[in-house]
């Protein structure tokens, strides 16, 4: 079939902490080859932003395009059109395979609508020992740390490439295969969604994709080091810091490489030419911008600003300069395959922007989260019980964050100030006034709005947590999610 910019499937790869500065596309010094590749064929979102700074708070506008409590009082989209459910109502042939993030299983509603969907979050076991490794992830790569040289010396061997991760609960190679296995053996239509989690913490890449973004000198000792100190809260000064971002970014390039593994078999499939592929960070991650380390509950671009991106074959490459939020994905794809988008999804399509160049809606875009008595202590995110509630209103040049429990607001003007360290609501001019104003009327129709729709199923959501068995609670912890 001859590209005609109206693709019959859709890939949609999203990749768990993803910033968007880590891709060449955002950031000149950085290589990642395969996500610049579709950069370059494709749309790049240049302004693009996650609903929340964390998975759960994220994906409910990802793949339902609706706000995270606006049908429940839990996190996940089990009361919420999912795309999922569109496009397997229209015909659409669908897969997800998540690679192990216990907030997207079918717990939280994620499978409904997939003919095949795989989470891979496996049993930990009922050994002490093994449930220690599951909620203390660092430990397990530790050990498989000090394993390595003779892992490495068995992959010699064998003839086996250095590509493998350290830490095998990222379950990469799981979800890549799973993914494989469905462009094989699958006609069009089809929707297929995949989800990585190499990029969030712990940071154990696979050698070879370290020496690919850092010097031959940066051994094992130096990972050892860099997650010890961190592991047990210990001061992070600048080298643990810059050793911390090395591996992140071997992480993303390991990633980056799995990707490509993905659409050379959508090309063996004879499918690439009328399939459209689209990629997306749920949300970013801190590496000491605001203090911290991973995506504590704030709301700055580190963590809010994410990489979109997609290619759509038969049309012209494109950079978009304006703010777009996640929530534009479901009627997006839904778009993209003709399916007419579900009456309560949020987001606006961006096909005239992808096919015709139209600018989107130059609108404001919501990010919430919430924050418990300390910064660092991260309750389950499950419900706005967990602590107060943080949202966050951008447009083009500003953006303005509210505690809508104590009234404690924040302003920043991004294009003087893009880390957001100039706070300048406590000295505003009269225009800022106004901005401010406006924002907040925003930020307080939205807050009433999710809280009213929490209210409205909080017995049913406390039936759905106390239902959470001990495999996902353990899985949850090793997150970070205490």
């Amino acid at each position: 079939m001859e590209a005609t910019g109206e693709p019959s499937n859709v890939v949609l790869i999203t990749v768990d902490s993803l910033r968007a500065d880590a891709l060449g596309a955002y950031d000149g010094g950085q290589h990642t080859p395969v996500m610049d590749g579709i950069a370059e064929r494709g749309t790049v979102f240049e302004h693009a932003f996650a609903n929340g700074n964390w998975t759960p708070f994220s994906f409910p506008s990802m793949l339902a395009s609706r706000p995270v409590f606006a049908d429940s009082d839990r996190v996940g989209i089990a009361d919420s059109p999912s795309l999922a459910s569109v496009l397997s109502e229209a015909g659409v042939a669908t897969a997800g395979f998540n690679a192990a993030n216990g907030f997207l299983t079918s717990q939280w509603g994620y499978d409904e609508g997939f003919d095949e969907f795989e989470p891979f979050v496996a049993s930990v076991g009922s050994s002490i020992y093994s449930r220690y490794l599951a909620t203390h992830p660092t430990v397990e790569a530790w050990l498989q740390f000090a394993a390595s040289p003779l892992r490495r010396i068995g992959s010699w061997l064998r003839r086996e490439t250095d590509a493998r991760p350290f830490l095998d609960t990222s379950r990469m190679f799981d979800v890549e295969h799973a993914a494989q296995s469905f462009l094989e053996d699958t006609s069009e239509p089809f929707f297929l969604w995949i989800h990585y989690m190499d990029a969030h913490t712990p940071y154990v890449p696979a050698p070879r994709y370290i020496r690919d973004v850092s010097s031959d000198l940066f051994g094992t000792h130096r990972m050892l080091h860099a997650h010890a100190r961190t592991g047990l809260g210990w001061e992070v000064g600048e080298r643990t810091l810059a050793d911390l971002r090395t591996l992140y970014q071997a992480a993303v390039r390991q990633i980056d490489a799995s990707v490509g593994r993905v659409l050379e078999t959508l090309s063996e499939a004879g499918v690439a030419d009328e399939t459209a592929v689209m990629l997306a960070g749920d949300h970013g991650e801190e590496f000491q911008d605001h203090g911290h380390l991973a995506h504590y509950p704030k709301l700055y671009d580190e963590l809010i600003r994410v990489p979109l991106l997609v290619d759509v074959p038969g049309t012209p490459a494109r950079r978009v300069d304006r703010q777009v939020g996640l929530d534009s994905i479901p009627p997006t794809v839904a778009d993209l395959l003709s399916v007419d988008a579900h009456p309560a999804w949020e987001g606006h399509s961006l096909v005239p922007t992808l096919l015709d160049g139209e600018l989107p809606a130059d609108e404001p875009l919501v990010s919430i989260t919430v924050r418990g008595e300390e910064v660092t202590s991260q309750p389950i995110p499950r419900s706005l019980d967990d602590g107060e509630l943080l949202v966050s209103v951008r447009d083009r040049e500003w953006t303005y964050i509210e505690n809508v429990d104590t009234g404690a607001t924040e302003l920043y003007h991004r294009p003087s100030d893009p880390t957001q360290q100039d706070d300048r609501s406590a000295d505003m001019t009269d225009e800022e006034r106004r901005i401010v104003e406006d924002f907040a009327d925003i930020v307080g129709e939205h807050a009433s709005r999710i809280r009213g729709g929490a209210a409205g199923s909080a017995e049913a959501g406390a039936e759905t947590d106390a239902e959470v068995d001990d495999d996902l609670q353990t899985r949850l912890k090793a997150l970070g999610y205490r």
